[in-house]
């Protein structure tokens, strides 16, 4: 959509950028309301100038910003979501890791695992099974809602066994 924007508005992120940057508009909103009445700009359009504007979509971060922003006031889990990083991507060559603001995405055809830092003390791994029970460390998703179908409390890097290893690739499996 970024590539099209000059052919499709007349103007590239960055003429837009330059142009909404004197106005001082800062909600999203406004900016929207803005280019949609005043530039005669789609929904869709408008919405990508003004995340892009604001800074406010992922892309326009780097991952290392997205996980430093994650892990800031957070420090001592850094090293979990690092094992976890690291023992995921040994299980095939196809996984997309995709860092969000709030948590670190793991995909294959579909996401598998979820790694989001939810407290001072604990990273909450979400996993997306077809069909197995709860039950134990196996919880149910708790506040990942439909991303994922069971969750996993972890506040020590030692609760990274071999279970948990053996938890990851099915998920991993599942996904493919």
């Amino acid at each position: 959509m970024e590539q099209n924007l000059k052919e499709k508005t007349g103007k590239d992120l960055q003429e837009w950028k330059a142009l909404l940057a004197p106005k001082g508009l800062a909600r999203h909103g406004e900016i929207l309301a803005y280019l949609k009445t005043e530039h005669g700009l789609t929904h869709g359009y408008a919405n990508l100038i003004s995340l892009k504007f604001r800074e406010a979509d992922a892309a326009s971060h780097s991952d290392e910003d997205l996980l430093a922003g994650q892990y800031q006031g957070k420090e001592d889990l850094r090293a979990i979501y690092q094992k976890l990083h690291d023992a995921i991507l040994t299980l095939g060559n196809d996984i997309e890791v995709a860092p969000k603001k709030a948590a670190v995405s793991f995909r294959r055809k579909r996401q598998f695992a979820l790694v989001q830092p939810s407290t001072r003390s604990r990273i909450d791994l979400g996993l997306k099974f077809n069909n197995r029970p709860h039950g134990g460390r196996l919880e149910t998703s708790g506040p990942f809602g439909s991303m994922c179908t069971h969750r996993v409390q972890l506040t020590d890097i030692s609760q990274i066994d071999d279970q948990l290893l053996d938890w990851l690739n099915a998920a991993y499996q599942e996904a493919g």
